[in-house]
C-alpha cells in the first residue's frame, strides 16, 4: 500500500535534469477486463503484472460478492480467477462500484448471465452521475429489468438469449466494451448495433483483441501491459525538467492493445520529446511549441498536456473531449478552472479547450475533485523549477485520489528528482 501524504501536498521542483528508470504499474483497462474474461473462462487464469490499485481492487471484490474463487499475491503481482464458464454463482449480491467505471459497466452485463438473479449496484456520489442508462436500455434487450436509469439500481436478470442489441454509447466506450466481454457466452451469437457514434474507439479495440486472445486457446497465464496512461506523465516530465526517463514496461507499435500509446507519437511529432527504445529525452526549450490535436481517440492523456501548456510557447488546443465531462468529474471544466487559478488564459467550450501560456502564479493548491489524473498531471507540472531555488510553488489537494490507478506515483516522483540531485 502506498504511504500516508500530506494534504495537501507540496511538490517539490526538480533542480537538475530528470534522470532515472521508471516501471510502470499494470494497466488498469487491461487488468479489469482480464479479471471479467477469467471469470469467464473454462479453467483457473493467472493474470501476471497486474495492477493493485482502489479500481482493481473494486473488481476482485465484486467477483468474490458474487461468488468468484480470486486469489491476489500483491508482492508477486499476480491475480488468480478460476474462471466457470460463464457461470455465475450467486443469485443475489450487493456490489459497490465505487467510483470504478470499468467495474460499473463490465458487472452490470457480467450477471446478466444469470437467471433469476437479483443484484443490488451503487456507487459513490460521483458514480451517480456517470452514464450508464444506454448499457441498462441494451440490456432491457436481453430480458433484464432494473428499477433506475442512474446508481443506485436493483438489476433483475434472465440470461442473454442473444441476437442483436442496439446501444446508445455516445457518452462512453465502455459500455460497448462491456456487452462485448459478455457476448462469447450469450445463449445464441449477440450483435452490438450502435446508435450513432461512441468516443475513445481504441478502448473498443482493445476489448475486441482481449475477447479474441481468451478464445483462441484456454489460458493459464496471462501478461498485463505496463499503463500507457501512466506512462504519459513521465513522458512528459523531461518537457518540464529536462533531461530523459527510461520507461520500461510499456508496449509500443502494432502488439500495443492501448491507445494512449497515441499520446508518444503526438509529442514525438510536435518536437517536444524524442524517443529511443524506452528512453523519452526532451528536446529542450527551443522546440517548446505549444500543440493542436484531436484527443477524442486518447482523452485519459489530455490532462498531461493541458497541464504542462504554461511551460509552452504559444496556445495549445486540445479538441474531442466534451465525453470527458462525465467522467470521475467533469474534467474539462476542472482543467480550464485550476488553469486560470494558475493565472493562465483559457477559452473553454463544450469539446474544447485552448489554453494561452501566461506567468504562473505560485503558492496555489490544485484542487483534484477527487480524479487521480488531475493529481499526477498537475504533478508533473509542479517539477517546474519556478523560483530557480527548488521550492515548492504548487500543491496537489487529495493525492491519495492516485491511488484509483496508480497508488505510489508520488513515490516514483520524488525518487526520480533525488535520482536527479545524485
Amino acid at each position: 500500500m502506498a504511504k500516508l501524504l500530506p494534504d495537501p501536498l507540496p511538490i517539490l521542483p526538480f533542480t537538475a535534469p530528470a534522470p532515472g528508470s521508471v516501471t510502470l504499474p499494470g494497466s488498469k483497462s487491461i487488468t479489469n477486463r482480464a479479471l471479467i474474461l477469467a471469470a469467464l473462462a473454462e479453467q483457473p487464469v493467472t493474470l501476471r503484472g497486474a495492477l493493485f490499485s482502489r479500481d482493481t481492487r473494486i473488481m476482485v471484490a465484486a467477483l468474490r460478492a458474487l461468488g468468484f474463487r480470486v486469489e491476489t499475491d500483491e508482492a508477486e503481482l499476480t491475480t488468480t480467477v478460476w474462471g466457470l464458464g460463464g457461470e455465475i454463482p450467486n443469485a443475489e449480491a450487493t456490489i459497490d462500484v465505487g467510483n470504478a467505471g470499468t467495474a460499473a459497466r463490465f458487472l452490470t452485463a457480467l450477471v446478466c448471465l444469470r437467471k433469476g438473479g437479483v443484484y443490488h449496484f451503487d456507487g459513490d456520489a460521483a458514480m451517480r452521475a456517470r452514464p450508464i442508462a444506454g448499457l441498462l436500455d441494451a440490456l432491457a434487450q436481453q430480458g433484464a429489468s432494473a428499477d433506475s436509469q442512474t446508481f443506485p439500481f436493483t438489476l433483475r436478470t434472465n440470461g442473454l438469449p442473444g441476437g442483436t442489441v442496439t446501444l446508445n454509447a455516445s457518452a462512453s466506450s465502455q459500455l460497448v466494451s462491456a456487452l462485448l466481454l459478455v457476448a462469447p457466452r450469450a445463449t445464441t451469437p449477440l450483435r452490438v448495433e450502435l446508435l450513432g457514434e461512441t468516443v475513445s474507439k481504441p478502448f473498443i479495440t482493445m476489448t475486441e483483441r482481449m475477447v479474441a486472445q481468451f478464445a483462441a486457446q484456454a489460458l493459464s497465464d496471462y501478461a498485463i501491459e505496463g499503463d500507457a496512461t501512466a506512462a504519459s506523465y513521465f513522458a512528459a516530465l523531461p518537457i518540464v525538467t529536462g533531461g530523459r526517463v527510461q520507461i520500461n514496461g510499456l508496449t509500443l507499435g502494432p502488439a500495443a492493445l492501448q491507445g494512449d500509446t497515441a499520446f508518444f507519437s503526438l509529442l514525438e511529432e510536435g518536437k517536444l520529446i524524442t524517443r529511443v527504445g524506452e528512453w523519452v529525452e526532451s528536446l529542450g526549450k527551443s522546440h517548446k511549441r505549444g500543440l493542436s490535436a484531436d484527443f477524442n481517440a486518447f482523452s485519459d492523456t489530455f490532462l498531461t498536456l493541458a497541464a504542462i501548456a504554461p511551460l509552452l510557447d504559444g496556445p495549445t488546443k486540445i479538441t474531442g473531449i466534451a465525453h470527458t465531462r462525465h467522467q470521475e468529474t467533469d474534467r474539462v471544466a476542472g482543467m480550464a478552472r485550476e488553469l486560470r487559478k494558475l493565472g493562465q488564459a483559457v477559452i473553454e467550450t463544450e469539446d474544447s479547450l485552448e489554453i494561452h501560456p501566461r506567468t504562473l502564479v505560485p503558492g496555489q493548491v490544485i484542487e483534484t475533485y477527487h480524479d487521480h489524473r488531475f493529481a499526477m498531471s498537475f504533478g508533473v507540472l509542479g517539477c517546474h523549477d519556478l523560483h530557480g531555488n527548488g521550492q515548492p510553488w504548487l500543491s496537489i489537494k487529495d493525492p491519495g485520489c492516485c491511488g484509483k490507478t496508480f497508488p505510489h506515483f508520488f513515490d516514483v516522483l520524488e525518487k526520480l528528482r533525488r535520482a536527479s540531485l545524485a
